[in-house]
């Protein structure tokens, strides 16, 4: 305990006499911490944004045609197929949904949204935190997401118009939003939820689409009795219903187009990132070690062993690099506040709790070589007396 108070001493000591000289390495540290939370906060944005409606589902699998390799947008069942899995023991319930995108007119500027339909009291329907679910058939009203709401100022009660292309020419509808859902966007747009009739009926759509007025679903959430049974029900549903493909959850989002590329290309970018860290710190800490040797000599020579010397270094090391990390930290924070919603910017606890762990240890790992040579400095060639 003696040789700890004593190397905490030290430590401190020297930071506080070179305080200009380690605030700036601590700056420095800030710097590489504020890049590599926004890199956390930039994945987890573009992930929620691809995959957020999928992933809040209230299903375990997700039912798609045969041979559509589980891509959503290329698959498209027939009616009947709903009814057929609602008829698979262990099935509590399956719910068809529709996807598209098209347009809202909000604030005199378009806004590009998905356009999703689902059953009522089905998976596949997010859960309303404001006003009501819509009516079934074609009611002409819909459920929109926070992020619409956010953007285009449109609250429950009030009627926004769509614009569709119809067999080669825009067309104008006008649904009346009944209700709000939250975190459900999907392929980076914000959703408008509505009934089927309503969807076949304002969705883009081709000219050989207008000659057929039947809704026909992308996918079916499957919510089972047992969420357990994964595996088992996964292998009932294709041998009992034809032509489809089953898949869980984590398959469904791993197979969104670019989802898995644009992961690891943000993943690549924060492991660039610590190791720049890890190579500015061990460099500086090098320097600060060189500089000193006839000190570190001394140290030596009057009695304090080695493990004092080197507990100093790793003690000087940490409370540069948390000083650093603090400001960085409080930095992204205030940054934070300011940025619009259309960036898609998701500062995650987890993730977020990660990068800064992360970051308290690439000090140590850093500066690791400047400790060691530290402990390895013989008193005597320090002093130059050898």
């Amino acid at each position: 305990m003696r040789a700890l108070s004593i190397a905490t001493y030290l430590a401190l000591k020297e930071v506080w006499r070179g305080r200009g000289r380690f605030l700036l390495v601590s700056l420095v540290i800030a710097l590489i911490t504020l890049l590599v939370l926004f890199i956390a906060a930039l994945g987890e944005g573009l992930a929620n944004g691809n995959r957020q409606y999928v992933s809040n589902l209230n299903a375990q699998l997700i039912v798609f045609l045969q041979k559509s390799d589980t891509n959503i947008s290329s698959s498209q069942l027939q009616v009947d197929t709903v009814r057929q899995i609602r008829r698979v023991d262990g099935v509590a319930a399956a719910g068809p949904i529709y996807t598209s995108s098209t347009e809202i007119e909000a604030n005199k500027s378009p806004l590009k949204v998905s356009l999703l339909a689902a059953e009522p009291g089905q998976p596949g329907l997010p859960p309303v935190i404001a006003g009501r679910v819509f009516h079934t058939g074609d009611s002409g009203e819909a459920v929109i997401d926070q992020n619409v709401a956010l953007r285009s100022g449109f609250q429950v009660g009030d009627e926004m118009t769509i614009r569709s292309t119809q067999g080669g020419t825009d067309e104008f509808f006008y649904l009346r939003v009944v209700g709000l859902t939250s975190n459900q966007s999907y392929f980076f747009q914000p959703t408008i939820f509505t009934s089927a009739a309503t969807w076949e009926k304002v969705r883009p759509q081709s000219a050989a689409d207008l000659k057929d007025d039947t809704p026909y679903p992308n996918i079916i959430a499957v919510q089972l009795a047992d969420p357990k049974q994964i595996q088992s029900m996964e292998m009932q549903l294709l041998t009992k219903v034809p032509n489809i493909e089953v898949a869980d959850i984590p398959t469904t989002i791993n197979a969104i187009p670019g989802y898995s590329a644009q992961q690891g290309t943000v993943q690549t970018q924060g492991v660039f990132t610590l190791l720049i860290g890890v190579l500015v710190i061990g460099g500086f800490f090098q320097i600060q070690i060189l500089q000193k040797v006839p000190q570190i000599g001394v140290l030596k020579a009057i009695g304090s062993s080695n493990g004092t010397v080197g507990a100093s270094a790793v003690i000087q090391i940490i409370i540069v690099t948390a000083i650093g990390v603090g400001i960085g930290g409080g930095l992204t924070y205030l940054f934070s506040l300011g940025f619009p919603p259309t960036i898609p910017l998701v500062f995650n606890g987890t993730s977020s709790l990660f990068a800064v762990v992360a970051l308290l240890l690439i000090g140590p790992i850093g500066g690791l070589v400047s400790v060691i040579y530290a402990v390895r400095i013989e008193p005597l060639k320090a002093l130059r007396l050898q």
